[in-house]
């Protein structure tokens, strides 16, 4: 194996997780606004995974306002590669930015 099938294979595993993981975040913020607006009591013990969600979001959300803005610079369409980028994090960047170093 050389290094470029192992970048491969941990880019494609990271990505996985990363759709997994931003989706159940985008469940968790769902369910605490169905548990804000039926005034309804969430068990305490999730304020740090909520915390924690609300920051890989913020995070994957400015990562893919920065895929939007290059993205027509890469010749790719800026709102598709945008919702890539978020739903996959920083690899989506690192593809984005590849594509010039390779061309």
């Amino acid at each position: 194996m050389n290094l470029k099938s192992i970048k491969k294979d941990i880019f494609a595993f990271i990505k996985i997780i990363s759709i997994v993981l931003i989706t159940s975040a985008i469940g968790l913020e769902l369910w605490n606004i169905y548990a804000v607006i039926t005034n309804s009591n969430l068990p305490s013990n999730l304020n740090p995974i909520f915390w924690i969600e609300r920051f890989a979001m913020t995070s994957h959300f400015i990562e893919s306002i920065i895929a939007a803005f290059y993205a027509p610079s890469r010749q790719k369409i800026p709102i598709k590669y945008a919702t890539y980028t978020f739903f996959v994090g920083t690899i989506g960047l690192l593809e984005l930015f590849a594509q010039e170093n390779d061309s």
